[in-house]
């Protein structure tokens, strides 16, 4: 399998790469993303005998790995990233209220920094600690976050040899737990807050990717939705929630997917596009409509990021779209292939209120938009279909904004709690290149 980049051209094969490289690069060398060179085609039935997330890992991912010196290893890689739980959860009513529905949600804050990041961190992490490497300097990885990214990809890298990890985060733009996480690892981990937001931070990682001094004096790599390291992995536990549906409902379940900068949600289309069953996919955006404006109107105008609830999904320009838009090129195939809408603080508010009682869940702001967008369903499309609601993150991360809605503290899963004791250290920076240059290690 090769990958190549979305910005080359009919027939071009000068940028493509093996998986390695394209691990190891995070960014093609003419500045593009990496995309698989075809998609193998898997049906439900090759998949017979995968329970667990690994074996369907395993079995997903083995013509992408196939002919790359990676391949041997992909069952201990799968392993030893996905050894965290991954359940998908029935929405039981409450007393208070119910659904009729065939729903579930998809938990993927068991990891240990509570957020769906962490499949990605740890696979990209295992990956490249197996790739040999001819430079002798360490590999340096920038990544850019705007909340949960920084603090998965610190700890899947912290006291990793052979590589340095700078997390870039916008000053003021994230929850206070989630500064903590990006800030707590110190070692090779180096934490750099921007006086910006999060756009800004995404932009100097691009920048860093296309200085030829920092190039020639460092080995970048990204560990941000930019690295297909992050997407492959997060296509398995879409196909593992499709697969458990299919085989308990005899149907394809639809998917509502909060989204910011489409990592996420461009795993799901990928799982689809391999062959999973997988019905409608629809985004949840928080008031940063550039997606939900395209996808309505044709009309693809990023802005700048607007501060939100869901301060995880604060993105204006999402860099995967240019992904999105290489699989469906022309708007109206794009717009049948995924929905999307946009759901505002106020409606995130009353949406943990109404279903803390109705359900007795306790979502996450950014869950929050996911279960808002499922309610806005017509009861012709929930009703005959199962979805499933994508849980990007553990509530107890936001408590500022949950538990007053609540009315209730929110337990801190163990391994957060042992992160939130750790001291914080981070280096201020103005958003600009030389002031990148100036704190890199």
């Amino acid at each position: 399998m090769r990958f190549v980049s979305t910005r080359a051209t009919a027939g071009q094969a000068a940028h493509g790469a093996t998986l390695s490289e394209a691990l190891a690069r995070g960014i093609a060398p003419d500045g593009g993303l990496y995309v698989p060179e075809r998609f193998p085609a898997l049906g439900t039935a090759e998949f017979d005998g995968c329970a667990t997330l690994p074996e369907v890992a395993e079995r997903l991912l083995a013509p992408f790995f196939a002919g790359d010196p990676l391949a041997p290893q992909l069952g201990a890689i799968v392993r030893e990233a996905f050894d965290f739980p991954v359940p998908l959860v029935r929405l039981h009513p409450s007393p208070a209220g119910g659904v009729d529905d065939d729903a579930h949600v998809l938990e993927l804050f068991h990891g240990p920094t509570a957020a769906f990041k962490d499949f990605g961190a740890r696979f990209l992490a295992a990956c490249l600690a197996r790739i040999p490497r001819a430079d002798s300097r360490p590999l340096t990885i920038l990544v850019a976050t705007s909340g949960d990214t920084g603090g998965a990809v610190a700890a899947a890298f912290h006291r990793r040899p052979g590589t340095r990890v700078v997390v870039l985060y916008p000053k003021g733009l994230v929850s206070p737990r989630q500064e903590r996480q990006l800030t707590c690892w110190g070692d090779n981990v180096t934490s750099l807050c921007v006086e910006g937001t999060f756009d800004d931070c995404q932009r100097l990682v691009k920048a860093a990717f296309a200085d030829e001094r920092l190039r020639a004096g460092y080995e970048l790599s990204s560990a941000n939705s930019i690295n297909v390291g992050r997407l492959l992995p997060q296509a398995c536990y879409y196909a593992l929630a499709s697969l458990e549906t299919w085989r308990r409902a005899g149907k394809a379940p639809g998917f509502v997917v909060p989204s910011g900068n489409l990592g996420n949600v461009l795993a799901c289309v990928w799982a689809r596009r391999v062959g999973l069953p997988i019905g409608a996919i629809l985004m949840g955006f928080n008031a940063n409509r550039t997606v939900p404006d395209y996808v309505e109107r044709g009309e693809w105008r990023p802005r700048p990021s607007i501060a939100t609830l869901a301060s995880a999904m604060d993105v204006g320009n999402p860099s995967n779209m240019e992904r999105l838009r290489h699989l469906h090129p022309e708007w109206r195939e794009l717009a049948g292939a995924v929905g999307a809408v946009s759901v505002g603080d106020d409606e995130i508010r009353a949406r943990i209120r109404a279903d803390r009682g109705a359900l007795g869940q306790t979502w996450c702001p950014h869950t929050a938009i996911a279960a808002e967008a499922y309610a806005r369903l017509s009861p012709g499309k929930r009703s005959g279909t199962p979805w499933v609601l994508v849980a990007t993150a553990h509530p107890a991360k936001f408590p500022e904004t949950v538990e007053p809605l609540i009315g209730a503290p929110v337990p801190v899963p163990e391994p957060l709690a042992r992160l939130l004791e750790l001291p914080s250290r981070a280096i201020p920076i103005p958003a600009s290149l030389d002031a990148l240059r100036e704190a890199l290690p």
